[in-house]
């Protein structure tokens, strides 16, 4: 096969990053003796060919030299090739095709179809390589068995023979997701691969790792079916294995290449670890567990109950697993979440520092719910002051500043003071400082402190290095966020080094600032009217708010606003219309061009048109404003924040909105804008006690929330 390598016109297709011609080099590259060679073309193969998943036609004409590969014993590193296709593989059916079957249609077209044909054809070689010598490669191989063999008996067959054949827990585990994947895939054999699964689930020779997997696989098959005795059931098989497993400690994680620190945001450095902590995994039941949370969906206590379990585990990576699959469940899905915080809480005093850490990562990604957990946290920050010294915050050891750091953030996420010592050591040791200021905003009563600080760090960033930006524009947020006008100075600075570097993402930050400060920072006008007529897209409509907001002269702003209302670009139409809202009956003449936007083709712009044009009209505009909402919001939930606020405002003449405002709040599933934790839980609590004045007889009329 690799004789015929070339004959492929490698450089006729694409991938991730432009053409495919070194395609046949890295294929070559994974037979090498050489291992740092082999690790390199796959990590450029996943990275570019088979990039976050996607199956492109360099992808899919890779398979038959892969399969080539897979199937030599001389091939070092086999099961990474066996793991690759099935990766392909199994992307492709995810990608490929609709949930009745047919292919989805791709521009530019994919490889998805063709990698499913040829992967099938080949299924019975998985069957062959899932009976390796190698027991590397029979793990590798074994979830082809569902995912590619058609002959349903013989793979049923195989499964059940690899079960009785292999004894580690991930080969097992592996197996009963495999006959679980060939029940989905195959309905024919669907009847009997779950009665298989039942009858594994309940023999009591089986280890318990084993019949939890068994259990989970066959409520995946049938979320439907899964009965009240399931999640008992399951619980006491995870207290089973959890007793039959050893504990072991957190592997460490793997050393990345050291990032030039005057080049590169110290945020994007942290993002791409945080990618690399997420995607790690610390317990064999991990993946299986997160198949039963997927299950149980929208069954939140029951998915609590499991989540308990996992939490008292005495293996800490089972429990740090377990940490950040209870920040999924509250930031995706609604309910009461006051037992799950607080089992988080709880491990904020673990001995393993990891652990605590992720735990007061959840606390802060979760704030606008996590007020339980406030002492808890408060004790966990002192008792580690009063340990390793007030600048714990930036302590040599890694772990032990993270979790301090993490738990600080958290607290001041909830605006308590009693973080602020070790905030004001962030600033003053400039340690991690950027960690500090993404929440400094969050304590306007301790502006005096904080504030003078952000100004030092503000005056040091150096614009004419794009790097600095993502500082500038935390910093100046936070400025804006605690709106102490002593910061107008030095904020004014950085407005001119930012026009001047042609920064135009802190230009727009510091007009922001520059606006929250009002007038207070009247002498910056000369320089805000002059980016009034800025050819950024988002620097003009900022300039025009920020003078506004420091001048107030409605003759001045007027043209300009109802220059942005004409604009092409949706953002500034509706970054306009936020501005003539707040200006309110004095906006006027812009009424009958607001009018004309709620035809807009795009919903966003309808919905904050619609609300200014109540701010300016008032009752005459109701009914117009009251439709442009609701079917803004039915069309897309995202706009159900904006929404619900400007019915909040419009009182008794919003009742015509409580059928779609239940609709909404009746949802499972966090919504708002970007279904986030935050939007949601101000969603709720708008929408619980409008509902409630709308009509307060109402059977069944929901109370407002609290946290």
């Amino acid at each position: 096969m690799f004789d015929r390598l070339q004959d492929i016109d490698w450089a006729s297709m694409e991938h991730a990053y432009g053409s495919a011609e070194e395609v046949p080099a890295l294929l070559w590259a994974l037979r090498s003796s050489d291992a740092g060679a082999r690790h390199k073309a796959l990590d450029r193969f996943y990275g570019a060919v088979h990039h976050q998943g996607s199956v492109y036609p360099p992808t899919a004409a890779s398979l038959p030299f892969l399969f080539e590969l897979a199937a030599d014993v001389a091939t070092p590193d086999r099961a990474a090739v066996v793991a690759l296709l099935v990766s392909i593989g199994r992307e492709s059916l995810e990608r490929g095709f609709e949930d009745d079957g047919t292919e989805i249609e791709y521009y530019p077209p994919m490889g998805c179809a063709q990698a499913v044909a040829f992967l099938c054809e080949r299924g019975v070689e998985f069957a062959e390589l899932a009976r390796d010598p190698d027991p590397d490669v029979r793990l590798a191989a074994i979830p082809g068995l569902g995912l590619f063999l058609d002959d349903a008996d013989r793979a049923a067959a195989v499964l059940r023979e690899r079960l009785a054949a292999e004894r580690g827990i991930a080969a097992r585990l592996r197996i009963v997701e495999a006959a679980a994947t060939l029940a989905l895939r195959l309905p024919a054999v669907s009847q009997q691969v779950m009665d298989w699964l039942a009858v594994l689930a309940a023999d009591p020779a089986q280890s318990p790792a084993t019949r939890l997997a068994a259990l989970v696989q066959r409520a995946r098959c049938a979320p439907d079916e899964i009965g009240e005795d399931v999640v008992p059931a399951a619980v006491g098989l995870l207290r089973e294995t959890a007793r039959a497993l050893p504990v072991r400690r957190i592997a460490p994680a793997p050393n990345r290449p050291a990032t030039p620190a005057d080049t590169v945001a110290p945020q994007i450095v942290a993002a791409f670890e945080d990618l690399d902590r997420h995607t790690r995994v610390h317990a064999p039941t991990t993946a299986l567990l997160r198949t039963f949370h997927e299950a149980l969906g929208a069954q939140v206590p029951e998915r609590t109950a499991v989540l308990a379990e996992q939490l008292s585990s005495p293996d800490p990576g089972s429990r740090l697993d377990a940490v950040r699959m209870s920040g999924e469940l509250m930031r995706t899905w609604r309910g009461d979440h006051t037992r799950l915080l607080l089992l988080v809480t709880d491990q904020l005093t673990t001995a393993d520092q990891e652990v605590a850490a992720e735990a007061a990562a959840v606390l802060e990604s979760c704030h606008p719910i996590a007020a339980p957990a406030r002492e808890a946290l408060a004790a966990h920050i002192d008792a580690q002051r009063t340990a390793h010294s007030p600048n714990v915050w930036a302590a040599p050891q890694a772990l032990l500043r993270k979790s301090h750091q993490e738990a600080v953030r958290a607290l001041v996420r909830l605006g308590d003071a009693r973080a602020l010592p070790s905030l004001l050591a962030a600033l003053d040791s400039d340690v991690d400082a950027w960690r500090a200021i993404q929440v400094a905003g969050h304590l306007p009563q301790a502006a005096d402190q904080l504030v003078p600080r952000l100004c030092d760090h503000l005056r040091r960033i150096d614009l004419s290095q794009q790097w600095t930006e993502m500082s500038a524009n935390a910093i100046l947020s936070a400025l804006a966020a605690l709106g102490d006008p002593a910061a107008v100075p030095v904020v004014v600075d950085t407005l001119g080094a930012a026009v001047r570097h042609e920064r135009h993402g802190v230009t727009r930050s510091a007009l922001k600032a520059l606006g929250a400060f009002g007038p207070a920072a009247t002498g910056a006008r000369d320089t805000i009217r002059s980016l009034t007529t800025a050819t950024d897209a988002h620097v003009r409509p900022a300039a025009v708010a920020a003078l506004w907001a420091v001048g107030g002269d409605l003759s001045e702003v007027m043209p300009l606003l109802l220059g942005l209302l004409d604009d092409r670009i949706t953002f500034r139409i509706s970054d306009a219309a936020d501005l003539l809202g707040e200006i309110g009956p004095p906006a006027s003449v812009a009424l009958p061009r607001l009018r004309g936007l709620l035809t807009q083709d795009y919903e966003w712009v309808r919905v904050h048109c619609a609300a200014a044009l109540w701010e300016i009209g008032g009752q005459a505009e109701a009914p117009a404003v009251l439709d442009a909402l609701l079917q803004a919001m039915a069309k897309n939930s995202a706009t159900a924040n904006h929404v619900v606020d400007c019915l909040d405002r419009m009182g008794p003449l919003a009742a015509p909105a409580l059928p779609l405002l239940r609709e909404q709040l009746a949802q499972p599933r966090r919504g708002g804008r970007f279904h986030s934790i935050d939007h949601d839980e101000a969603l709720q609590r708008v929408g619980c006690t409008l509902i409630a004045r709308l009509d307060p007889a109402a059977p069944g009329a929901p109370a407002p929330r609290t946290a």
